[in-house]
Formats: structure tokens, C-alpha cells, sequence
């Protein structure tokens, strides 16, 4: 019989680049830009000098001048320092795409494997997309799979998915048989963790997660490739993924979901691009808020406030009440929805500008988390939608509300070619001039047309 591992296997080996529907591809260029985009931005932040300083003394003295580039970066590193570099700064900004039913940011669970291996390879940008594909395809399987039960036991999804989509991601690029692929999903299972303890304090480890999932998809698959064996039953086996990383929450998982329509029915193109960046559990309840400042709010004759967020989302955006009262970090903040809704409901947006230092200790923003309230939303579309409201009581005794179900940037609302560029621009500005911005646009919505060497050279820094 079967087993998940196999089909996954089957499928990602013999995946070909004219098998893939252009509609996908185009979906695939436009993923590939909005993380690249966001990388970029990541390197104006204050942790992006000091993760590089880590991975730089990671790489040796000398580093390696002649490895892989780090995005926005003059840095050149060996291959799996450059994987975890990219994966660190395109998901260092939790701006990055989501595929909402598998809870999974599926581009930077595959992404910083497939360009640092296409860089250090050789490899034509075809190859890359097909690897790329693959991988994204079988991220938000395992998701799917889970059906939420990572983040219930405590694991970052990302972090878990991403060991076994950078596999399959590097297998492909390696060119791996099917039994080979088996053995290097085995491997990973090894490898595959991510806890979510960062929510207590806004910590940076989730920051990690995807690039870590990289340098562990690169060499379970270079040992399988070097006939290292690994179990073949590495989803439902005793102590496998499942059972050791869902634990209570086991039988709500639907191992079927791995394999289901794989090559046929295309996950990808559900996938959703932020257009805030935060966490997105709470976007629909942003959404709600700046509709509300939008017919002309007054902020300061509300008397409560009330965040309605898909229940399941609560222990990750609403608790502990005080911290989410107060972030003390960018990072904490991401994850707050009381700030995230005041500071929409103050300003009728939220972009990386609002995770300054001045922005979250703005008294008035921190006034409104203080009367915030966050609870079960219950006309949520969660997990196909991650859908919210707000209800406010004035001071003069109306009621406001407003609710979203299906949130900005997902399903009918889902970002095009333009949109994405627009996104693209503005992070990309906020690092390179508007000449080089525009020239890594191009690069990347022509990646599959060039090989990958071409397009990591206009990434990189001066």
C-alpha cells in the first residue's frame, strides 16, 4: 500500500515544468516577488544587522566569496547559511504570504531552499519554479493534514512544514528518485520542530523557523541522495510527525489531505498575500477597523472596544491580556490585536511604519489596546477565511460594528500582478533605489525565464 510519503515522493519526481498550468506559474512568479519584496524591507530593521552577524560567524573568518546571495546583501555565504539568511529576513517581517486553511506561510517554507540550491547548482529558473511549486504544493498539504493542530499543541506550523517542503524542494532540485525522496522525508522528520514559546514575550525565534526548515530540507536530502536511510513512514507512523507533534489533538487529523489531488488540483493559487504586516489571524478585524475610521471615526469618544477573531486564533492574538495590552517589541506587537485594531482604528491603516518604536508607544494607540476586549468571533469563516469584526460602544451610547468574513488579500480579494507590485515597491523602496527596486521586479516576474545565477545577481547588495 501507499503511504503518504510515497505519493508525495511520486509526485514531486516526476513533476515537469510544462506540467504546471501557467495560471499556477503566474501565481508561482508573483509569491516569489512578494517574498523577495519583503526580504528586502527586513533589512532596515534592527534585527536583520544582528541575525547577520550570527550567521557571518556561522560561515567562518572568511566566509565564502564565492557562495550564494543574501537578498538586499553584499554578504555572499555558503549554501545553507544563505538559505537560513533568506528564510530569516523574508519571514523576519511576518509579512509574508499565508495559505489560510493550512495555516502555513508556504513561499518562505520553500523558497530560500530552491534559491540557494538553484544558485549554488547552476540551475535554469524553470527548474527552480517546478522545485518551487512542488514544495508549496506539499507545505500546505501538511497543513491541510493537521487541520490547525500544530498551533493547538503548541508548535509554529511554518516551522514544523517547512523541514519536509525544503526537502522535497532540494530532492527536486537534486533530482532525487521517488525512493530517495521517501528517505529524505524520513530524515526530516527528525529535524521538524518550531515551538511557539516567542508569543510570551514577542521573542525572535519564529523569525528562524522557515530558514531552519531550509538548512534541513538541504541536508536530509543531500544524505538520502548519499543513500543515508530514513524511516518510509515518516507522517502516520508510531511516533511519526502526527501523532508526536498533534498529540491531544490527533484525531482531528486527515492523513488523506497529504495526498489528495496532488498534480491536479492546484493549492497554490488559494494562497493569500498580506497587505498588513501582522499576524494574520488578525487581518479581517483590521480590515473591520479601518472600514470603521474610514466613515469617520472619533476615536476618542469610544468607551470600549470589542475584537471579534475566529476562536481557535485567541491564545496566539488576544492572550496573555496584559502583554497584548502593552507589546514591548515589533515583534509582540505583530501579534497583538488590541494594538493592531487601535492603531487601524486611529489611523485607517497599518504598515511597517507602525512598528516603530514611536508608533507602538503612541499613548493614544496604547489608550485604545487598555479598553479592548477580544473575543470568539461567532460568524468567523476561519479556517477557510481568517474573518473578524469590531464593535465599539461610544461614550454617548451607540454601538458601532463592523465585520469582515472574508478578509483583504484572500479568496475574491486576492492580490493580483499589480497589487503585488504595488506591495512590492514600497518594501522594496524602503532598501534599494527605485532603478535597482524596478530591476529585482523584473527579475523576479521573468525568474523561470533565466538562469538562477542571473536572477540572484540583481538581488544581492552593493
Amino acid at each position: 500500500m501507499s503511504t503518504p510519503a510515497a505519493a508525495i515522493a511520486e509526485f514531486a519526481a516526476s513533476l515537469t515544468y510544462d506540467a504546471i498550468p501557467e495560471p499556477v506559474r503566474e501565481r508561482a512568479r508573483i509569491h516569489m516577488l512578494d517574498a523577495v519584496g519583503v526580504g528586502f524591507a527586513a533589512n532596515t530593521f534592527p534585527f536583520a544587522p544582528k541575525v547577520m552577524a550570527g550567521i557571518a560567524a556561522l560561515a567562518g573568518p572568511m566566509g565564502n566569496p564565492g557562495g550564494c546571495t543574501v537578498v538586499g546583501r553584499a554578504e555572499r555565504l555558503p549554501l545553507r547559511d544563505a538559505a537560513l539568511a533568506n528564510g530569516l529576513l523574508m519571514h523576519g517581517l511576518d509579512f509574508d504570504d499565508t495559505h489560510l486553511a493550512s495555516i502555513v506561510h508556504a513561499s518562505v517554507a520553500t523558497l530560500p531552499c530552491a534559491m540557494a540550491l538553484g544558485e549554488s547548482l547552476d540551475a535554469h529558473g524553470r527548474a527552480l519554479m517546478t522545485a518551487y511549486v512542488a514544495g508549496m504544493e506539499v507545505a500546505i498539504r501538511v497543513g491541510l493534514a493537521a487541520r490547525g493542530g500544530f498551533h493547538h499543541a503548541g508548535f509554529h506550523g511554518t516551522g514544523v512544514i517547512s523541514h519536509f517542503s525544503s526537502t522535497v524542494v532540494a530532492a527536486r532540485m537534486l533530482g532525487l528518485s521517488a525512493a530517495q525522496l521517501v528517505s529524505a522525508q524520513g530524515i526530516a522528520a527528525s529535524t521538524a520542530s518550531g515551538v511557539q514559546v516567542f508569543l510570551e514575550e514577542g521573542a525572535w525565534t519564529k523569525r528562524f523557523h522557515p530558514g531552519w526548515g531550509a538548512v534541513a530540507g538541504i541536508t536530509a536530502a543531500t544524505l538520502a541522495q548519499h543513500g543515508f536511510v530514513g524511516p518510509s513512514r515518516p507522517y502516520e507512523g508510531k511516533f511519526g510527525l502526527f501523532e508526536s507533534h498533534l498529540q491531544a489533538h490527533i484525531a482531528e487529523a486527515d492523513l488523506g489531505a497529504l495526498s489528495a489531488g496532488l498534480g491536479t488540483d492546484w493549492k497554490l493559487v488559494e494562497t493569500a498575500i498580506k497587505p498588513y504586516p501582522v499576524c494574520h489571524f488578525a487581518h479581517g478585524a483590521a480590515d473591520a477597523a479601518i472600514m470603521l475610521h474610514d466613515a469617520g471615526l472619533d476615536v476618542d469618544a469610544i468607551r470600549a472596544i470589542r475584537i471579534l477573531l475566529p476562536a481557535p486564533t485567541l491564545p496566539i492574538v488576544a492572550e496573555p491580556v496584559a502583554a497584548k495590552a502593552r507589546p514591548q517589541t515589533e515583534y509582540a506587537a505583530k501579534f497583538s490585536a488590541p494594538f493592531i485594531v487601535a492603531t487601524c482604528l486611529r489611523l485607517g491603516h497599518f504598515g511597517l511604519a507602525e512598528l516603530r518604536p514611536a508608533a507602538m508607544a503612541d499613548e493614544r494607540t496604547l489608550a485604545l489596546c487598555a479598553i479592548s476586549t477580544c473575543v470568539a468571533d461567532p460568524d468567523t469563516g476561519f479556517p477557510e477565511y481568517f474573518s473578524g469584526g469590531v464593535e465599539l460602544e461610544m461614550r454617548d451610547g451607540r454601538r458601532l460594528r463592523h465585520h469582515v468574513r472574508v478578509n483583504s488579500g484572500a479568496g475574491e480579494r486576492q492580490l493580483d500582478r499589480a497589487g503585488a507590485l504595488r506591495k512590492f515597491t514600497l518594501a522594496a523602496e524602503m532598501h534599494l533605489t527605485p532603478e535597482r527596486a524596478r530591476e529585482a521586479a523584473d527579475a523576479m516576474l521573468a525568474i523561470d525565464m533565466h538562469p538562477v545565477r542571473d536572477t540572484m545577481r540583481r538581488l544581492g547588495g552593493a
